[in-house]
């Protein structure tokens, strides 16, 4: 029982207890977040609004006249 105290016994096992946790965290935190899963989203929603733009270009073009005569 001794040998439960010494320091050395002791810094192992804090050590290999923040090692474990921190493996933990990344593997959960590769399982939740992908970041292959976020670039298609970002990807999708630059397509959306490049089709948006494409879609209504005389809107754009009446707002910049609207603009300028205002000026």
């Amino acid at each position: 029982m001794e040998w439960l105290l010494n320091p050395w016994v002791i810094s192992i096992i804090i050590v290999s207890v923040v090692v474990s946790n921190i493996a933990a965290i990344k593997y959960t935190a590769n399982m939740k977040f992908g970041r292959h899963d976020k670039t298609q989203e970002l990807l999708r929603k630059q397509q959306e609004v490049e089709n948006l733009k494409h879609k209504h270009p005389q809107d754009d073009a009446a707002d910049q006249n609207d603009a300028t005569d205002k000026k």
